[in-house]
């Protein structure tokens, strides 16, 4: 099964292939996508991405895992989130997300088992 592409991104909306959702945040892994709703662990821009946000995706057997921070890079990633996708042997890459999905979307690309979790505004 490989890592769906992400189609489209432009403020507040993410569009992925084969799904007919509009994502304002997204997890996206090896088969599929859904919503990322902060409210399910509380997240917030700090202290950032817990790895409670990053656990489902984890659990699809990504080999790689991309975080894009938001726009404006508000979104914090702590190096405990960071320690959590290393001692799991997952790479991680934290990036602006407009980068973020350039990142993903060439990982997919290339037949990466690649997941991310994506901030679409600030």
């Amino acid at each position: 099964m490989s890592s769906p592409e992400i189609a489209s991104l432009s403020w507040g909306q993410m569009k992925v292939k084969g799904c007919s959702t509009t994502y304002k945040d997204c997890k996206v892994w090896p088969g599929g996508s859904r919503t990322w709703d902060w409210r399910e662990t509380g997240t917030n821009h700090s202290p950032g991405v817990q790895p409670a946000d990053l656990e489902e995706v984890v659990k699809k057997g990504v080999k790689t895992m991309v975080i894009g921070r938001g726009m404006s890079e508000a979104l914090q990633v702590p190096p405990s989130t960071v320690d959590y996708l290393k001692k799991n042997g997952i790479d991680v890459l934290v990036l602006q997300t407009e980068k973020a999905v350039e990142e993903y979307n060439a990982l997919a690309a290339q037949g990466v088992k690649v997941g991310g979790v994506f901030h679409s505004t600030c």
